[in-house]
């Protein structure tokens, strides 16, 4: 069963039939999140990197910011039985894909906040597919934590 995680939104679960899924990571993040133990998981599509940038639409959708949604996926996911050392946290999305120039470097920012906020933290990140020109699309296997990873042009992986 697919949930879909939409653009500037969060969905976790511990359903093992539940496969969590967002579509269109261009410059935005896609983070994945799963405790091996619990079977529990989360997935967080993020699009901009600080919530300093706009504090009435952080305050209307925190989940669209890295610094704001990002706690709040680890929390959700602690509220059914996670626990922070046995998360498994991996990336992908990150594209410059409508900043030909690189004069505003969004994807970039994005993953540089999340690596800053993971450095804070001492959160690793297992596996990213982050950067270059293409749009991912990610699934999130709740019963296993496979995270899948589509490419555009480059066909489907796991991570």
């Amino acid at each position: 069963m697919n949930v879909v995680v939409g653009i500037a939104d969060m969905k976790v679960s511990r359903d093992p039939e539940a496969v969590l899924v967002t579509h269109s990571l261009g410059s935005c993040i896609g983070l994945a999140v799963y405790d091996p133990v619990a079977r529990v998981g989360g997935l967080l599509h993020y699009m901009l990197p600080d919530s300093d940038l706009d504090h009435a639409k952080a305050k209307e959708n925190p989940l669209m910011f890295a610094d704001t949604g990002i706690p709040l996926l680890f929390k959700a996911c602690y509220k059914l039985g996670a626990e922070k050392n046995r998360m498994v946290s991996k990336v992908a999305g990150g594209s410059q894909i409508m900043d030909p120039s690189g004069k505003f470097n969004i994807g970039k920012r994005n993953y540089a906040a999340l690596r800053k906020m993971f450095w804070r933290n001492n959160v690793m990140v297992k596996a990213e597919d982050v950067g270059g020109t293409s749009n991912r699309t990610m699934w999130l296997h709740i019963a296993t934590g496979e995270l899948t990873l589509k490419v555009s042009g480059m066909g489907t992986k796991v991570l």
